[in-house]
């Protein structure tokens, strides 16, 4: 099997176009999407016009945006919706107010709907093909980087709100996203500078954390795993380990979806074992552990030399047999894509669908 059977790398650009070095590096076979970040948005022209010149270099580059809303949404201006926390969706479902009991977890499901629509409408308006959400892991009122990502500590409200959310999504023609698999926000460390370590049993984990991934398994299109350890289950972070990503999320769980790393260039994704890996060679550990594809970000700024390192490194690897291109694996990408249409930014704003929804958001 040739590597351009299988496109699992995802990387990004440095700036609000592309360079010759970007072009070069979103040809390569290996390079399957582009993740977009702050630096990359001026206005909603520009972010069109840099989309389509991804699209040109490849029709089927997925083209991926970390866009939750609240403190994780990369683009705030130029007519894009202020996203709330989704926290809030969890307190609205709280609040019955004056109407019967269970009216408030209602209103919250339609508002979380919504908020997908919205999200989903919006970035597809603007060229761009996937955000990594929903967030699933439980608010244990521990974790900074989690926080009011979450929508809930009930692991009953976060399923149900984070399928009302995907559903939106579904209807603006965007896949989802359930992270960080089998939970982060019990541990008080962000693994974008430490290891976090959550001792806890498996069965305990199972219990509450990861139980989201369960009964969301026939809705989640695709899941990225923690860079967080769970020693009582292995000693490999969740990301690195086939027994969280092959035996428990998809033999056990059932999960059919594509599996993306969390960010290669975090702390929690630099160390195996104790031992300080290269890119590469954590993005060989990844996908032989059972992800399909791989972020690096924030490494093309400053020439970019990192990212042509992961490249060369990634193909030099399955030249030598280190890992396997997987046909299955990108089939899970491709299945990320659009199959629809988006509307243009002008029609969307004069949708029906579009304008009940933004008064429906919390």
């Amino acid at each position: 099997m040739t590597s351009s059977l299988h496109a699992p790398l995802i990387i990004d650009v440095a700036g609000q176009g592309l360079s010759d070095d970007d072009r070069r590096r979103l040809a390569h076979p290996l390079v399957g999407g582009v993740i977009h970040f702050a630096r990359n948005w001026k206005d909603r022209a520009q972010l069109e016009a840099l989309n389509a010149e991804i699209k040109a270099v490849r029709p089927d580059l997925l083209i991926c945006v970390d866009h939750e809303g609240g403190r994780v949404q990369r683009f705030r201006t130029d007519g894009f919706t202020h996203l709330p926390p989704m926290r809030a969706l969890g307190e609205s479902w709280m609040k019955d107010g004056k109407g019967p009991a269970g009216s408030g977890a209602l209103r919250a499901m339609d508002a979380a709907t919504a908020c997908g629509y919205v999200l989903g409408a919006e970035l597809r308006a603007a060229g761009v093909d996937f955000s990594f959400t929903p967030v699933l892991d439980l608010d244990w009122g521990e974790s900074g980087v989690i926080g009011d990502r979450a929508f809930h500590g009930d692991a009953r409200v976060v399923s149900a709100l984070a399928r009302s959310l995907m559903l939106g999504l579904l209807q603006a023609g965007v896949a989802n996203c359930g992270k960080h698999f089998p939970g982060h926000g019990f541990v008080r460390a962000d693994s974008h500078t430490e290891i976090p370590v959550d001792k806890r049993s498996l069965k305990a984990i199972l219990a509450e954390d990861a139980a989201p991934y369960g009964w969301l398994g026939t809705v989640l299109t695709s899941v990225m795993p923690a860079h967080v350890i769970y020693p009582k289950v292995d000693s490999l972070p969740a990301g690195f380990s086939p027994r969280w990503l092959q035996d428990i999320l998809r033999a056990k769980l059932g999960f059919q979806g594509a599996v993306f790393s969390d960010d290669l260039s975090m702390e929690g994704a630099r160390r195996i074992n104790g031992k300080l890996v290269s890119y590469t060679e954590a993005a060989v550990a990844a996908l032989n552990a059972g992800c399909d594809l791989v972020l690096l970000c924030n490494q093309s700024v400053n020439g970019g030399a990192p990212v042509d390192e992961l490249i060369d490194g990634l193909a030099a690897a399955q030249k030598a047999g280190a890992w396997r291109a997987s046909e299955a694996s990108e089939l899970r990408r491709q299945a990320l894509l659009p199959a629809t249409a988006p509307l243009s930014w002008d029609d969307l704003m004069h949708q029906p669908q579009y304008q009940h929804a933004l008064g429906l958001l919390p």
